[in-house]
């Protein structure tokens, strides 16, 4: 059988050589020299230049060696976007120390868990009272010895945080004064020399990325500096049109997910961008910050720039600063991408990747038309390769379905502390992602779901993402998810999910009867519900994993109550 193994093209091949494995730190380092007078970052108004953000990093990593972190030491961040998440991710590096990134929603059971696999000795979090509790409670009961807690309200205006410590005083903790807490002043409080850390960028790790991967076990995928340094390069050939030091992006994106940690943050950094910090997502707020600080570029999510879609058409809003808006973390409807580009007049790139290659794989290029419903092709350096469903040693032809694998400077080391599961994630040394695609005649790659949601029913496979891509032709619909459910005869069938745009009205049937000219007879939903909202992970994409226990949940109920007496 012939294969198919997808290079980077020859146009890209030139950027090969800034590829070279170095410390992601480097990127830091040339970036406040070259601009440290230019803004680094904006959270509400209160700004500080990359000379600024250089020095703080270089105080809290001498904070961070006094307290004892040396090369290997896992340190947790668990915080909200804000000026702290940055100077404490570089700092950690910097005092030789491995970044474990949490997510602030998790609950103390996840938190207490993922403290114990990665053995994470000192966690950075906030005084908010949202976080702060959960992770406090971790203190005694798992291998935590010390928290750093950073106050909110000084990172805000003055007249800002007076408002917020009269009106809004119970959304914050009260630190208890003792051994086990430090403040973030404390921490920057010495102003000596930070102890030199030697790092082999190819050996050591910075990052450990936490992530459920092709198995769903949560597990820390460990990300080298080689591996995040080679993604900022990779993505940096891609973006060529970008201008260092002249451009501010606006990043709501959680920094705590690996997308928004390398796509924005170190990218960012790495062009000397100045980063607009916003804590959480608002449609409405969003726009009022693009209209006033004037962006020119905007990584999200699918699900974002729909509600950005349904928000902007009253027409109040000015979106003509953005330049590029580069997509990831879920599929893009193509619907969704044209309506933003034509709202907005900026060119929105869809791209392709997962944690365990740092974790941009592919896009589509920012100086042409994208191909439709496609991720682009290959990063400079990345090989994609597409593997049989039946037989994973066998390769596919252009065109044939199978699974997606990769190979790059990119691609992770391994899972913490998971030979088994790190052996099970690579075939012949590329890396298995769990999606199901194909490769067209000219390179591009497109994807058709991924293996753990394929719906087999009644010996066919039935793929969500084209019954959402479908659904997603209906003016009407504003978001639509697919999933499968049990059923006696089929074994599995599809049902679906969707919300409306404001103002528009449809029923189910009329939903059913507009999907018979775009899905066959198989793939038609069993039902069709139609919801006020979807379920959303913290970075935004739908939530499956919930409709799917939500499902459940309703029919043990409706079978509970066919048995009542």
């Amino acid at each position: 059988m012939s294969t198919s193994i997808l290079s980077s093209s020859s146009s890209e091949a030139d950027g090969r050589d800034l590829l070279q494995p170095i410390p992601l730190l480097d990127a830091l380092t040339e970036t406040v020299v070259r601009f440290g007078d230019r803004p680094a970052t904006d959270f509400f108004g209160k700004r500080l230049s990359y000379a600024e953000l250089g020095r703080l990093i270089e105080r809290a990593a001498r904070g961070f060696q006094l307290l004892g972190v040396k090369r290997g030491t896992r340190v947790g961040l668990c915080l909200p976007n804000t000026p702290y998440s940055i100077i404490c991710y570089f700092a950690i590096l910097k005092a030789g120390g491995i970044v474990v990134n949490f997510n602030p929603l998790y609950v103390e059971r996840e938190i207490a868990h993922q403290i114990e696999d990665s053995g994470t000795t000192i966690m950075v979090t906030a005084d908010v009272e949202k976080i702060y509790p959960k992770v406090a409670a971790t203190l005694g009961k798992t291998c935590l010895e010390r928290l750093i807690v950073c106050p909110m309200l000084s990172l805000f205006p003055m007249m800002k945080s007076i408002f917020l410590r009269l009106f809004k005083s119970a959304q914050f903790s009260q630190i208890p004064n003792d051994l086990r807490h430090v403040s973030f002043a404390r921490l920057i409080s010495d102003h000596g020399a930070v102890e030199p850390v030697p790092i082999d960028p190819r050996i050591d790790l910075a990052v450990l990325q936490y992530t459920g991967g092709t198995t769903g076990v949560p597990k820390g995928a460990m990300l080298t500096h080689a591996n995040l340094a080679a993604n900022v390069a990779q993505i940096r050939v891609h973006m060529h049109d970008v201008t260092p030091g002249r451009e501010r992006a606006l990043l709501l994106l959680p920094l705590f997910h690996v997308f928004a940690m390398t796509a924005g943050m170190n990218y960012c950094i790495a062009i000397g961008a100045e980063i607009v910090l916003l804590p959480r997502f608002d449609a409405r707020e969003v726009l009022q910050f693009i209209t006033k600080k004037r962006p020119t570029l905007f990584p999200g999510v699918p699900t974002l720039y729909a509600a950005l879609n349904a928000k902007v058409a009253s027409g109040r809003y000015d979106l003509s600063s953005i330049r590029y808006c580069f997509s990831g973390g879920a599929p893009l409807p193509l619907e969704v991408r044209q309506r933003f580009e034509q709202l907005s007049g900026c060119k929105l790139v869809e791209g392709y990747g997962l944690t365990e290659a740092s974790p941009v794989v592919s896009g589509n290029a920012i100086d042409a038309e994208p191909r439709d419903n496609s991720v682009g092709r290959p990063f400079v350096g990345t090989m994609i390769e597409i593997h049989s469903l039946e037989n994973l040693k066998l390769l596919m032809p252009a065109g044939e379905k199978g699974e997606v694998c990769v190979r790059g400077p990119q691609v992770m080391a391994g899972y913490w502390n998971h030979p088994e599961e790190t052996a099970a994630s690579f075939i012949d040394g590329a890396l298995r992602t769990g999606d199901v695609g194909y490769v067209d005649a000219d390179g591009f790659l497109f994807l058709v779901d991924r293996l753990k949601d394929i719906i087999l029913s009644g010996g066919y496979n039935i793929y969500p993402r084209v019954i959402e891509e479908a659904l997603y032709q209906n003016p009407t619909v504003a978001e639509a998810a697919v999933i499968g459910v049990p059923d006696a005869y089929r074994g599995q069938v599809p049902i679906a999910f969707v919300t409306l745009r404001p103002g528009c009205e449809i029923t189910s049937a009329e939903l059913i009867h507009f999907l018979k000219d775009y899905v066959s007879r198989t793939e038609m939903p069993k039902t069709i519900t139609i919801r006020g909202s979807l379920p959303k992970t913290a970075i935004g994409k739908i939530d499956r994993k919930q409709l799917i226990e939500e499902e459940r949940q309703r029919r043990e109920a409706a079978a509970a109550s066919r048995g009542a007496p």
